[in-house]
């Protein structure tokens, strides 16, 4: 029995070890450089490697390249994966060239990439990291969210346009194949419209019926036809059930979605009028009790106005159709209402008390702080983000540790083809709402960007 008794604490011994050398990566993506970038948190806090690329570790292709070596994708969101060994990726135009591809519309495809592959130099600028890709189903894709066996996968746009989707996916992870999708009235009770004669379209789609030409690119006062998903996120109500909410940039307003009656393959789930919000979206994030969804207010796709707002919605009220539904309207980034701030994406920390926006006209991070924001007190931090070289920061995406204790966010300007690696992430301390890291050469127009811990012993390569 005491050898036993040992033996045990020695296994718990080696157990706990091991989750000790846990350590996090970010993972951001390069989008117009179609690379994710892996970055390991440890060696980025050190001093000696602030404003450099020496915590870079890897950068894993998104797809393979071309025979004549062109790299190709899109990388514009990334998820990690509930059991942390995958990441999800969302290539939001599909394998394409960026320099060639100059158009909306693209058809989206999802790249898993395996996480410890990633992280380890030896896999650097490789496809090695890849497991598999598989079609988003649909264009222009935007949103990704795990539920359990199936991902879901947002289209903000139409084929080869801004303005024609109404759709959400759902995907089967094992698979790729799709499972249901879901389709946001264009017309009816609860749906809203930012333009008159609009195409006639059925909702839910029944093929052939010729899809409706939308001969149209924003900025254009006929652009609002469609909702065009942005981000999308799950709510929890008090009734117990689980709420998909989407962000739709066309119609300029929020969606909130049966889930059990999309699982059990519904079309058309919807289950109360939608909440306008300031303007057109893209970021939105859930907290982690899945009470409070938070979206941002970015920019019109009909004419030249960008937002400076972030809209908290209350689940509950939202699902029953109530006032209120939109708990808070929290202005960002600026002090002028009238001034721009492009808020881009958010992320809740895990104790759900704030909300780290990223404002990418105004250069800057915003901490909404809920208590303040719903009982409409003053509840804005602000910190400015500035670069190396002088140019403006322009932060886009937004994630934090899951310790709470650090933001990190992307930024950098779209650049030409020729410079690749002109983008930067930035890490936050929470506690001091400081930055108190800039990471170097992070892709080309950066958006997307999560954390991942990876734990265990392993063998790579990195340093």
């Amino acid at each position: 029995m005491k050898f036993e008794r040992l033996s045990w604490l020695g296994l718990t011994a080696v157990l706990v070890a091991d989750v000790a050398a846990a350590k996090p990566y970010i993972l951001a993506t390069g989008r117009r450089d179609p690379r994710v970038y892996a970055i390991d948190m440890h060696e980025a806090l050190r001093s000696a490697n602030n404003n450099t690329s020496n915590s870079v570790t890897s950068r894993a292709l998104v797809a393979p390249a071309r025979l004549d070596g062109m790299f190709v994708g899109d990388p514009a969101n990334i998820i990690v994966s509930e059991d942390g060994n995958k990441a999800f990726v969302m290539n939001h135009h599909g394998p394409i060239d960026n320099a060639a591809f100059a158009q909306h519309g693209g058809r989206a495809n999802v790249t898993v990439l395996d996480i410890r592959k990633a992280i380890r130099h030896s896999n650097d600028n490789t496809d090695n990291a890849v497991d598999r890709t598989f079609d988003s189903g649909w264009f222009g894709g935007v949103g990704l969210l795990q539920a359990g066996k199936y991902l879901l996968t947002s289209h903000s746009e139409g084929w080869l346009a801004e303005d024609g989707s109404n759709r959400i996916s759902i995907l089967d992870i094992r698979t790729g194949s799709q499972v249901n999708q879901i389709e946001l009235p264009l017309v009816g009770a609860g749906t809203r419209q930012l333009t008159t004669g609009c195409p006639d379209f059925p909702v839910p789609f029944i093929s052939p019926t010729p899809a409706p030409v939308v001969p149209f690119l924003s900025l254009d006062l006929a652009f609002g036809c469609w909702t065009d998903p942005e981000g999308i996120a799950f709510g929890k109500g008090s009734d117990g059930k689980t709420y998909l909410i989407s962000g739709n940039a066309g119609t300029e307003d929020a969606s909130i979605m049966d889930w059990s009656a999309a699982l059990a393959g519904g079309r058309v789930v919807e289950v109360a009028p939608r909440v306008p919000i300031q303007t057109g979206t893209f970021g939105v994030k859930a907290s982690a009790n899945g009470k409070y969804v938070a979206m941002v207010a970015r920019e019109s796709n009909r004419v030249d106005f960008e937002g400076n707002t972030v809209s908290i919605f209350d689940v509950d009220k939202f699902r029953q159709g109530l006032p209120g539904a939109e708990a808070a309207r929290v202005q960002v980034g600026v002090d002028n209402a009238a001034d721009g701030a492009r808020p881009f994406t958010l992320a809740w920390t895990p104790n759900g008390q704030n909300i780290v926006v990223a404002n990418f006209r105004s250069n800057n991070v915003s901490i909404i702080n809920l208590a303040k924001a719903l009982a409409g007190q003053p509840s804005e931090t602000r910190i400015a983000l500035t670069r190396p070289d002088g140019g403006p920061a322009r932060p886009k995406g937004t994630a934090v540790t899951p310790d709470g204790k650090y933001a990190v966010i992307s930024g950098g300007a779209r650049q030409a083809p020729s410079n690749p690696a002109s983008g930067m992430v930035y890490i936050i301390d929470l506690h001091t709402n400081t930055v108190v890291s800039q990471v170097t050469g992070i892709g080309n127009d950066p958006y997307g960007l999560t954390v991942a811990d990876v734990g265990g012993n392993d063998d790579d390569d990195c340093h």
